[in-house]
């Protein structure tokens, strides 16, 4: 099971969030049957999308990230509950590009930069808190850097990673959110800078650790406690009567016009892949209660 870590300094003035995600990329990876470089894309959005729903206080609260910059891969989208349980997909998970110079898959360019990131926070109360910022390389954790500081007016900074084995299952996923609170000398922004351009890639972290050493090097000669650790999956929440619901949203016109086909109306799941099969009397008993 993968796992969210959230410490503080000793002093109170960092806080981090990190998580191990690699069963989470790896579901995702096996429902969309997703390209490497769509892994990557997806998958470090699922990880600080995991982060940000671990965050959220409201019990029934969920966070639903979008990024499109107008890339060949499309739209990334992810959804978190409260307790950081996360699903997502990408628009065109098969895309494939040629690796880049240095041997990594090229994320920015699949994501694309002519667009934004969005956070959108549902709490339960009439309109959700969104924040969007402009994307600005297209390779999610600088994307959430600059959106923290410019729409949240918070110092952080992210770290994700995505590693994809020879056989395009996922070797290990993780990242990690830092951020200073209030109070926080300037100084300490340095020493963090220092500690994560030393740590380097949060895959080469992963490969032989865990979660708890993402914390102990972003942190380190910080004395960071932690302060909780959760499990986290990949959660789809979709049923039967979910999709019914939304059937009944689409009116009447368009149902009975399903129905008249004579052909079963199916509803794929865009999280899981899932195939809802509704036939034409179904379709028309929608359609009746509708009314």
């Amino acid at each position: 099971m993968d796992e969210i870590i959230r410490a503080v300094t000793k002093d109170g003035f960092i806080k981090i969030s990190a998580i191990s995600g690699r069963n989470i990329v790896e579901r995702a990876r096996q429902f969309h049957n997703l390209s490497p470089v769509a892994s990557a894309a997806l998958g470090r959005t699922l990880c600080a999308t995991s982060i940000l729903g671990d965050l959220l206080k409201e019990e029934d609260a969920t966070v639903t990230v979008r990024i499109n910059g107008g890339g060949p891969i499309g739209s990334v989208i992810a959804v978190s509950d409260s307790s950081g349980n996360v699903r997502g997909y990408v628009q065109n998970p098969h895309i494939d590009l040629p690796l880049k110079a240095n041997g990594k898959l090229d994320v920015g360019s699949a994501v694309g930069t002519m667009g934004t990131l969005t956070v959108s926070r549902d709490l339960g109360l009439k309109e959700p808190y969104i924040g969007s910022t402009a994307l600005v390389s297209g390779e999610i954790a600088e994307d959430f850097t600059y959106y923290f500081v410019e729409s949240e007016q918070v110092g952080a900074a992210c770290g994700l990673g995505v590693l994809v084995d020879t056989d395009l299952s996922i070797r290990c996923a993780a990242g990690f959110i830092v951020a200073l609170l209030p109070g926080a000398p300037n100084s300490l922004i340095d020493q963090i800078e220092s500690n994560i351009a030393q740590m380097g890639p949060v895959t080469e972290v992963l490969k032989d650790g865990s979660a708890d050493d993402l914390v102990r090097l972003v942190l380190a000669g910080l004395e960071p406690e932690v302060l909780s650790r959760r499990q986290v999956d990949y959660r789809c929440y979709c049923s039967r009567d979910r999709i019914l619901r939304a059937l009944e949203s689409i009116g009447k016109e368009a149902l009975d016009e399903l129905a008249e086909s004579g052909e079963n109306a199916e509803v794929n799941c865009q999280f899981c892949n899932k195939i809802y099969t509704f036939t034409p009397d179904e379709i028309r008993a929608i359609s009746t209660a509708s009314e």
